[in-house]
């Protein structure tokens, strides 16, 4: 298994990849960031800032800018800081470049839409030859960019990888726990990111805090409910990726898929909602509650979103649904 060394690659120069370049750079470790549009490379390393994501934070000296891929040959750790959507894409350019026992760490959250992939599935299918890791958890790309105190989790099926990478990667302002649940950790930031949409619709729509925080609860169940049809363990759903990132997410609008949901809940059809900006959980609704049904879990709050998303809903409708559910006792 290859070791992190000191030469960490990052592919996707967003305000998320940025941050975490940062985090690393400023922790004395060589950085390569990789931001694949060569402008925009070239303005980033002439500026020393990301203007675009990140305006007004100045990069780490130790880290590297490029548009050229081949800087992930010999990586002694890849992260993968791409969209969910887009990370299958992005792999099959540069699947050959990654060395055996490389470590891959997929730093979005989501399901892919159309196959219903985890995240680590897509990289044992277009990168075998690396070992998919995950690194997810309670962070604003700005916080951490700052130096903002934050932790995240890393989870590895090679458990001393997973521990000797968050050693490697931590610092004084970042602090990485590490584990060995893969699919618990992806899932957890998956699918907080549609509980995050339903709870910017409630902010909008002015429904109240009873209301947040009762989908809140209601929602966190029936994540644990799928996390569990698929092997995932209950305490990690209780912690940073899981419970930790529902926190953060679901009560702040610096969080895209709350925003959305936000605008939603104002009266802004789905189209207009992101505003340009690219949300998670509008693509990782569909692909949940597919997953869901094919395992028989039930997800009022997620398919509620999908439904609203999807236009096959009217919000109105949606709290009627949810509202008028048979009562039950609580599990």
């Amino acid at each position: 298994m290859s070791a992190p060394g000191r030469r960490i690659v990052i592919l996707g120069a967003g305000a998320w990849g940025t941050a975490l370049a940062n985090s690393f750079g400023y922790k004395g470790l060589s950085v390569v960031l990789i931001d694949r549009d060569a402008e925009r490379a070239r303005e980033m390393a002439a500026a020393r800032e990301n203007k675009r994501f990140l305006p007004g934070v100045a990069l780490s000296p130790h880290v590297d800018i490029t548009a050229d891929v081949s800087a992930l040959a010999g990586a002694g750790a890849a992260l993968l800081a791409v969209p969910a959507q887009q990370l299958r894409q992005a792999l099959r350019a540069v699947a050959g470049l990654f060395r055996p026992g490389t470590p891959a760490l997929v730093c979005a959250k989501g399901i892919e839409h159309g196959t219903g992939c985890f995240m680590s599935e897509i990289v044992a299918e277009e990168a075998p030859a690396a070992v998919p890791a995950i690194l997810s958890g309670p962070s604003f790309a700005a916080d951490v960019a700052r130096g903002l105190p934050t932790a995240v989790i890393l989870a590895s099926g090679d458990q001393r990888l997973a521990a000797t990478l968050a050693g490697e990667l931590s610092s004084a302002t970042l602090r990485i726990y590490h584990g060995s649940d893969v699919r618990g950790v992806e899932i957890g930031g998956a699918a907080k990111n549609v509980l995050a949409i339903a709870c910017g619709i409630v902010h909008g729509r002015r429904l109240g805090e009873s209301a947040r925080a009762a989908l809140i609860a209601r929602g966190f169940a029936e994540i644990m409910r799928f996390a569990r049809a698929f092997g995932a363990r209950p305490e990690t759903l209780m912690g940073l990726s899981g419970l930790g990132d529902t926190v953060l997410t679901c009560g702040s609008n610096q969080s895209r898929n709350f925003a959305f949901g936000e605008a939603l809940g104002q009266g802004v059809p789905p189209a207009g909602a992101a505003g340009g900006k690219l949300v998670e959980g509008a693509f990782t609704a569909s692909a949940l509650i597919a997953k869901a049904h094919g395992v028989g879990v039930e997800m009022p709050v997620c398919e509620a979103v999908e439904a609203v998303i999807a236009g096959d809903l009217t919000i109105d409708q949606a709290i009627e649904a949810l509202m008028n559910r048979p009562i039950k006792p609580e599990t």
